[in-house]
């Protein structure tokens, strides 16, 4: 399943699909710098062609190579892992009214 997700990604990737290549996103990025790693491609390779089909929004090559990196170590995982210690933030209506508040307070004694 996951390699006919790669050939149709690379399609996409390639142009024979319709679509802007700004809805092209890091996970299906990812996944086609997966495809050309299991191909054997070198990074420098495909690097090159994604500059050349995704222009100004293809990934850096030291992401690149970051991703093969971690291919290499057997971490053939294409979504990010969660932050330890990450907050998750709610903006309720009653939050944005307090911080509203406190913003405008500090302006009021000159803060």
């Amino acid at each position: 399943m996951c390699r006919i997700a790669s050939l149709f990604l690379l399609q996409r990737l390639k142009g024979s699909m319709s679509g802007d290549v700004r809805d092209f996103n890091n996970i299906e990025t990812r996944a086609v710098i997966k495809f050309f790693f299991l191909q054997g491609k070198a990074p420098k390779e495909f690097h090159a062609i994604l500059i050349e089909t995704l222009g100004e929004y293809a990934p850096p090559y030291a992401t690149v190579k970051d991703w093969v990196a971690q291919f290499k170590r057997g971490d053939f995982s294409t979504c990010d892992e969660p932050y330890p210690g990450q907050h998750k933030t709610v903006n309720t209506p009653e939050e944005l009214r307090s911080v509203k508040l406190l913003m405008a307070s500090e302006v009021i004694n000159g803060k």
